[in-house]
């Protein structure tokens, strides 16, 4: 098994840096492109479990687009192969004095990565 191939790393990484910059711009038309279309995605928030793009696309489009800004603290990106890929982060926000958490698995779909399974969650102070 091939870890980190660097040009599968360096597109995993770009397509990861695309989503932080939609996330905190809550760019939701460009969050949906990179979410995998179909019935098989999951996405478990701080406080809603998603099963299913349609699912993640309505809470992306009802979220408030408020206090999205974060600073990443850690991040983690290990690819195996040339279409697998997990990416982990731990964020802050400004106010919020817990570690913020999200887990994202990354497949590559035809030409594209797209985000097939994802987790976020706080730690306690």
């Amino acid at each position: 098994m091939l870890i980190n191939d660097p040009a599968t790393h360096q597109a995993v990484s770009a397509a990861f840096d695309a989503y932080e910059i939609a996330l905190t711009t809550n760019d939701v038309a460009m969050l949906d492109t990179l979410f995998w279309d179909s019935p098989h995605t999951l996405r478990y928030g701080a406080t809603e479990n998603l099963h299913g793009y349609d699912e993640i696309r309505a809470f992306r489009a009802q979220r408030p687009g408020g206090k999205l800004m974060r600073t990443i603290v850690e991040r983690s990106i290990t690819t195996f192969g040339y279409d697998y890929a997990v990416a982990n982060i731990t964020f802050t926000r400004d106010g919020e004095a817990r570690i913020g958490r999200q887990s994202q698995s990354w497949v590559k779909i035809g030409d594209d990565w797209r985000v097939v399974a994802a987790h976020v969650s706080w730690m306690d102070v």
